[in-house]
């Protein structure tokens, strides 16, 4: 197992990166900032067992939490609403 980059609290950002092929991180969340709710452990890179690839080593995976409005600015509902993405690591860097 990977040793745990990030701890629930800590604030993040994710990536703002456009690489070709089958990516499990959504568009609209890339370049958002947000807070790691928890950590799921080590899972099989889904990204390489799109191409066929064992997956392996697995990478440390991420429940993060954002605000609406961060990830949509006109968002009307309440202040606290949020929305939860689980995100591997290698997308995530320290806010």
């Amino acid at each position: 197992m990977t040793a745990s980059r990030f701890r629930a609290g800590d604030p993040v950002r994710v990536r703002r990166a456009f690489p070709p092929g089958h990516i499990r991180t959504p568009i609209y969340i890339r370049g958002a900032s947000g807070v790691i709710e928890r950590d799921c452990g080590d899972c099989i890179n889904a990204e390489e067992r799109a191409f066929g690839r064992p997956g392996l080593p697995g990478l440390p995976l991420y429940r993060v939490r954002f605000r609406q409005h961060e990830i949509w600015p006109d968002y009307a509902g309440p202040a606290g609403d949020s929305i939860e993405i689980e995100l591997y690591a290698n997308w995530l860097e320290p806010a």
